[in-house]
């Protein structure tokens, strides 16, 4: 009976399951612990140095940004360009008068004297120079078939802060417009050297009326 139990328990070792050697895992990282650059790029290998010329060429001009508007439509940016360009080639002097080439020297007498009677007046006080100028263009496009002679009302420049620049900026555009055939100072009447006569040509639907 003893030699029984002793083969037994000889058996009982020899199917009792061994324990598993303790394996020690890797840290877990803290979820706000920042990973490693050195280790998540290890197997990374930097480029070779490429034997190419710099560029040389200058940078596209940055054009300052402006309201949301004016992104969204390419008249609307083209508007704001020619805004910001209008008086850049200006010349300092105010012309008191102007008369197109191969005019009769008496059109500006016949100008001041009334010859040519006005149709339409445009008033200019209170605008800066970008409104000046898109309203003025527009007048001088839609007075043409109304007549010939149009008044300008620019004003003397005493609210502007230091130079006055409007009145300048008026008559260098109209010596320019190709429209405007001549132009001299109001009468002190009407205005004074604060407006202007303007001579036009006419356009064809008026001379067909």
């Amino acid at each position: 009976m003893k030699a029984y139990k002793a083969e037994l328990k000889k058996l009982k070792q020899q199917v009792r399951p061994k324990a598993l050697p303790v394996v020690r895992s890797a840290p877990v990282p803290e979820e706000n612990e920042d990973p490693d650059f050195a280790r998540l790029f290890a197997d990374v290998k930097p480029l070779k140095h490429a034997a190419r010329a710099p560029d040389t060429r200058p940078k596209p001009p940055h054009w300052p940004r402006h309201g949301k508007d004016n992104h969204g439509s390419s008249d609307a940016l083209d508007e704001h360009l020619l805004h910001e360009m209008s008086g850049w080639f200006e010349r300092d002097e105010q012309a008191g008068s102007f008369l197109g080439n191969g005019l009769p020297s008496g059109t500006l007498k016949k100008l001041r004297g009334g010859h040519w009677p006005v149709v339409a007046t445009l008033d200019l006080h209170g605008t800066n120079r970008y409104e000046a100028h898109s309203l003025l263009a527009l007048f001088l496009h839609r007075a043409r078939a109304q007549g010939n002679c149009v008044r300008v009302i620019h004003g003397m420049g005493y609210g502007s802060r230091g130079t006055p620049v409007l009145p300048r900026m008026v008559r260098h555009w109209l010596m320019h417009h190709p429209q405007v055939l001549a132009f001299c100072t109001s009468n002190a009447r009407d205005g004074g050297d604060g407006a202007l006569l303007v001579l036009l040509k006419r356009s064809a639907v008026s001379r067909e009326d």
